[in-house]
């Protein structure tokens, strides 16, 4: 089968071309696809650590299995995956997120904490029994403000690395929801820039959580992100 491969960065130079058509078997998934660009280029192996992988502009795991047509992107970080430069991760994605693989790309030598928030799925939500969350968002601009929240922790508290990532979809119980990790040389400012993170994530990216329970189904209920739309008074009739 045929797969159409974006490439951003150094991994662009590495390849020496922006897109080109791949061909994998049947069955192949992400890894088998990065393991031909290693095959092809040996270099490649360096970039494994820090390279995002999205298949139809959704971010997934290794492991997500192509078909016939789909459009993959391979993408170093923001930074440009420089070890001198803060490793920056701003994503939505609709597969499982590894949070041991996300807070290890936070971790640069000149770090002596990292601080991570793991929202996980509870089971139980206001005495209800909760089945799972479906999670919608309004994704660009939630991407938007995700990255404006990354912009200011690292301007307000001066931490070094920075993931920030939410699930959207299906979401079962037990499976993180939202991921915050956050690399610093001390300390505080970790520990104070994620608590912010999580608090502004909550209160300002549209995004929007239905629970599933054992008797019922609804929206949850959360703070206005923006200005509430104001009536028009009524016409006075003459």
């Amino acid at each position: 089968m045929q797969v159409k491969v974006l490439l951003f960065g150094q991994l662009r130079e590495v390849v020496g071309v922006s897109e080109e058509e791949v061909d994998l078997s049947e069955g192949a998934c992400v890894a088998d696809l990065f393991d031909h660009y290693q095959q092809r280029f040996p270099r490649m192996k360096e970039f494994c650590p820090s390279i995002a992988m999205a298949v139809n502009q959704e971010y997934v795991e290794s492991s997500v299995l192509l078909r016939v047509g789909d459009e993959v992107a391979l993408l170093p970080p923001v930074s440009g995956g420089a070890n001198e430069s803060p490793v920056e991760w701003v994503m939505l994605t609709h597969e499982p997120i590894n949070t041991a693989e996300l807070a290890e790309k936070v971790i640069a030598p000149k770090d002596g904490a990292v601080v991570t928030f793991d929202g996980i799925v509870r089971n139980h939500t206001g005495g209800r029994q909760t089945l799972y969350i479906d999670y919608e968002a309004y994704q660009p601009m939630a991407l938007a403000k995700m990255r404006e929240i990354a912009a200011a922790m690292r301007e307000e508290f001066s931490v070094d690395g920075i993931v920030l990532v939410h699930r959207l979809g299906r979401v079962e119980i037990g499976e993180t929801s939202v991921f915050i990790a956050v690399s610093s040389p001390h300390r505080a400012p970790a520990f104070v820039a994620c608590r912010n993170a999580i608090d502004t994530l909550k209160q300002s990216a549209p995004i929007w959580k239905k629970e599933y329970f054992a008797d019922g189904e609804g929206w949850a209920e959360g703070e206005l992100p923006g200005p509430a739309m104001e009536s028009k008074p009524a016409k006075e009739e003459a």
